[in-house]
């Protein structure tokens, strides 16, 4: 069985407020010709479809019109999508029973009813040329670890999530008379993943051990961390396809789509990148973090004609002039980049700093106006002035009177 396996895809992104449909839309250009020259046996999306729950119509309109391309570019091919922490999963499986026309199956949920949870709707057979059994997927969409329904009555909350793979897999075993290559999809973190240039406070982390992902699966399809990368752990092969596109400037490595050809059941997988070439970069100017003069001068000669979104790296002593933004702008105006912001990177004070270093009981002794102005010649390295001085003074009368009056 041969699959192509993509994930993260953040369809509706915008950065700094500019408009990404024109990359997003050369991404799936690209996907779609991948599709059209691999030919697949199955095409896997492990969730983060959309970037926001509640998408744009451009947005959908955009999915829809790729999914039905991609269709189009193998049709025999099983698709199949789950939904991420980023997709609203009743959303996504609203149009399901329309997609199973083209040969998509939506899970978007784990569904509980007073029967239990319904194991097989997870495990979705691909079959070949003359209806062939080719593999099994078995589909899980993202959930809260201590979501996951009790697959046996009386589980406690945090024993479920382990429980419920465990379960699928035997189940799985159970179907699988004919041992064809399974591959497990789903969309959470694993611990000890390289997570490089992911936002944690985006979506959120809850890291879990590759041992309670079940096991006798071939191949575990990831999605959510966006850094591509084989993970080594003992249960089998899993690896994140990664994001197809930087949603910041901290992905700064080749984003792509992975290809997996399994031989048979319990049989290492082959796995090849194809690489996606993102139309308008991200770039960081320089490399090196300088001064706002020099960077704003390596901005100035940055190429008029070369597209790429920008943020500048900048050495900071003191603090940035407040004009810094529009200056940068205007260094950009008439060319085909994009400035979006400036990074500060403060420079390390010398940690002998020749302030006296105080016990709590010599700092109950000083007034506030005298830490913060020892605080201030700290961490800045110059004396307080007299109109931050008198400002901080001020304020503090204003919360002592208030303590006054309570």
């Amino acid at each position: 069985m041969k699959i192509l396996h993509t994930s993260d895809w953040h369809l509706g992104h915008s950065l700094y407020n500019y408009n990404r449909s024109y990359e997003q839309k050369a991404f799936l250009s690209q996907l779609i010709s991948i599709v059209k020259e691999e030919q697949p046996d199955a095409f896997i999306l492990s969730g983060d479809v959309f970037h926001y729950s509640s998408p744009t119509p451009d947005a959908q309109r955009m999915y829809n019109e790729a999914m039905l391309a991609i269709h189009d570019a193998c049709t025999p091919m099983q698709i199949v999508v789950t939904a991420g922490n980023h997709d609203s999963s009743a959303r996504l499986e609203v149009t399901g029973s329309l997609w199973e026309y083209f040969k998509v199956k939506v899970i978007g949920n784990i569904i509980r009813s007073d029967e239990g949870v319904d194991l097989d709707r997870h495990i979705i057979p691909v079959k070949g040329k003359d209806d062939v059994l080719k593999g099994y997927i078995l589909a899980v969409p993202y959930c809260h670890p201590f979501n996951f329904p009790a697959v046996i009555e009386g589980l406690p909350r945090g024993e479920r999530q382990d429980a419920f793979f465990k379960a699928l897999c035997t189940r799985m075993e159970e179907i699988n008379t004919a041992q064809v290559p399974v591959v497990m999809m789903a969309h959470l973190a694993v611990a000890g993943s390289d997570i490089s240039g992911h936002d944690e406070t985006i979506g959120g982390m809850d890291y879990i051990p590759s041992t309670s992902l079940g096991e006798k699966w071939d191949y575990l399809a990831l999605g959510h961390i966006h850094c591509p990368q084989t993970l080594k752990i003992d249960t089998g092969t899993a690896r994140y396809s990664g994001s197809p596109l930087p949603v910041n400037f901290d992905e700064s490595y080749p984003h792509s789509v992975t290809i997996v050809e399994l031989k048979g059941h319990l049989v290492k997988p082959e796995i090849r990148v194809v690489e996606i070439i993102n139309p308008i970069p991200l770039v960081t100017i320089p490399k090196a973090p300088v001064p706002f003069q020099d960077a704003l001068k390596e901005l100035a000669g940055f190429d008029s004609t070369k597209k790429a979104y920008i943020r500048l790296n900048v050495e900071l002593k003191d603090y940035l002039a407040p004009d810094c933004v529009e200056r940068a702008s205007e260094a950009v105006k008439g060319k085909a980049c994009k400035f979006c912001y400036i990074k500060t990177n403060r420079i390390a004070k010398e940690k002998d700093s020749g302030l006296p270093q105080m016990d709590i009981q010599t700092m109950k002794k000083k007034s506030p106006i005298e830490i913060a102005r020892l605080y201030y010649q700290e961490t800045v390295g110059s004396e307080m002035d007299d109109d931050l001085k008198d400002l901080l003074q001020a304020t503090i009368s204003e919360v002592e009177k208030e303590d006054n009056r309570n």
